[in-house]
């Protein structure tokens, strides 16, 4: 098994505005960082390199970052131990909180690559039953 994530946000600027320069600009470099770390396997993007004109949920505003890892270890370590971090600290410069989950994971099949349709349907599920094997977050994730 390898593990799915789908994470969604609401930027607070449009993406071509100075307000999101400093995040727009840093997405190719760190979108390079998740591609060269162990355990990566695959991302969603589109023919500019990134997916922030995928639109989920029929909602133009939202932005999108889907990707396939080996493991949770594997994600783990790209997102909290790499220079993705830095961002990550900084999203509310960037993004409106959500006032429900905005990530979610789930286990595949190797080979498997998810569709943005699945990633929505898991992400509805995590919002509307909770944590399970079938759709989790880092929280559940830990009690395994």
């Amino acid at each position: 098994m390898h593990l799915a994530q789908l994470n969604i946000a609401r930027p607070k600027f449009p993406m071509d505005s100075i307000g999101m320069a400093d995040f727009v600009n840093n997405l190719d470099p760190i979108n390079t960082v998740a591609e060269n770390s162990p355990g990566f396997i695959w991302r969603l993007k589109d023919d500019s390199g990134n997916a922030t004109s995928i639109q989920i949920f029929d909602d133009p505003e939202l932005i999108v970052n889907m990707s396939v890892w080996q493991d949770i270890a594997s994600l783990k370590q790209f997102m909290f131990k790499t220079h993705h971090i830095d961002f990550l600290k900084r999203k509310k410069e960037w993004f409106v909180p959500l006032d429900s989950a905005s990530y979610v994971m789930w286990g595949i099949e190797e080979g498997h690559i998810p569709t943005v349709e699945e990633a929505e349907e898991r992400l509805l599920h995590l919002r509307e039953h909770g944590e399970s094997d079938y759709a989790f977050s880092f929280k559940h994730s830990f009690n395994k």
